[in-house]
């Protein structure tokens, strides 16, 4: 799944400097969630996640990746500890 996520997005994460570390479904509530872990070598602000937010989900929706039995989709950065 990873895979198949970095090839649709990795690329226009370029410029961010944000890569794909992982992608996979997760089921929490009776609810199937989408996750896509973002990382990078410097700490990712709440802003850059915000903007890859943005940029995924145009391509996402553009693809129509996301099958109609996922209920939510949730991007967040991997933590990097203390700053």
């Amino acid at each position: 799944m990873k895979e198949e996520v970095e090839k649709l997005i990795g690329a226009s994460l370029k410029d961010l400097n944000i890569f794909i570390d992982d992608a996979y479904t997760s089921e929490e509530e009776n609810k199937k969630i989408f996750n896509i872990v973002l990382d990078s070598e410097e700490v990712i602000d709440l802003n850059k996640v915000t903007e890859a937010s943005r940029i995924i989900n145009d391509i996402l929706d553009k693809e129509n990746y996301l099958s109609n039995d996922i209920d939510e989709l949730d991007i967040f950065s991997k933590e990097k500890g203390d700053v």
